[in-house]
């Protein structure tokens, strides 16, 4: 069902890009967030190009991101979607997406860790942090195959090479592709200091030890269960 929803947001994207430069309606559609016009898009592309019931389904699964690029677009604006450096498999860098759950000034020139009661996280961000629905959008990345759907978070460059420098062993983590979900993400609060990232580091060697597909379903019906109870997210 998750390869399918990928594809409905790449999709949305080609369709996107239609409607905005082309057509009679693109004047108007050029009003709104090109972001929710390529959710949109993806949607209604899925259905016209096979109207089966199976992929009507599918693109129901488009109306989360489509509502939650609505409620950031809504309270803070533009934009809706950011797209971030990370370090990925091998520590080969790459574009993660997410929705916006910040205000855009929340972040100056060095970065810096969440906390716990982080007053940069706007209202909608908070809700969509707990039910991890700023996740959607790395998608994407794993069609772009940057990214599985379970594996060890993937961090900024600056916070790896810091952690690197901190922590024995911390680049083995990157022997696998980083998850939009993860045995130490399910297991573990956010970590926001050296101490939370050794910790979560034990976490992560042990999901490559005993990497396995019974085990990556272990962890995504953990994963449900962090989104029902909110445990876990910042």
């Amino acid at each position: 069902m998750f390869v399918i929803i990928g594809y409905v947001v790449c999709l949305g994207c080609i369709f996107g890009v239609y409607i905005v430069h082309g057509g009679n309606i693109s004047v108007i559609l050029k009003a709104l967030p090109f972001e929710i016009i390529t959710i949109l898009g993806g949607a209604l592309g899925a259905f016209v190009v096979n109207n089966q019931p199976k992929v009507i389904k599918a693109t129901m699964a488009a109306i989360p991101m489509a509502l939650t690029a609505f409620a950031v677009w809504l309270e803070t604006g533009r934009p809706v979607l950011y797209k971030q450096e990370r370090v990925g498999q091998h520590g080969r860098r790459f574009a993660l997406f997410k929705f916006r759950s910040m205000r855009v000034d929340a972040e100056g020139a060095t970065p810096i860790w969440a906390s716990r009661q982080d007053e940069r996280v706007t209202r909608v961000g908070r809700f969509i942090r707990i039910t991890r629905l700023d996740e959607l959008p790395q998608l994407w990345n794993v069609l772009c195959g940057d990214m599985s759907f379970v594996g060890p978070r993937p961090e900024r460059p600056y916070f790896v090479e810091m952690l690197s420098e901190e922590i024995p062993f911390y680049h083995e983590r990157h022997a696998v592709k980083p998850g939009i979900t993860g045995w130490a993400q399910v297991k573990y609060r956010y970590g926001a200091s050296v101490e939370d990232a050794a910790e979560k580091l034990r976490y992560d060697l042990y999901y490559i030890k005993h990497l396995s597909v019974i085990f990556d379903l272990t962890i995504l019906f953990d994963t449900v269960k962090v989104i029902l109870f909110g445990k876990g997210a910042q």
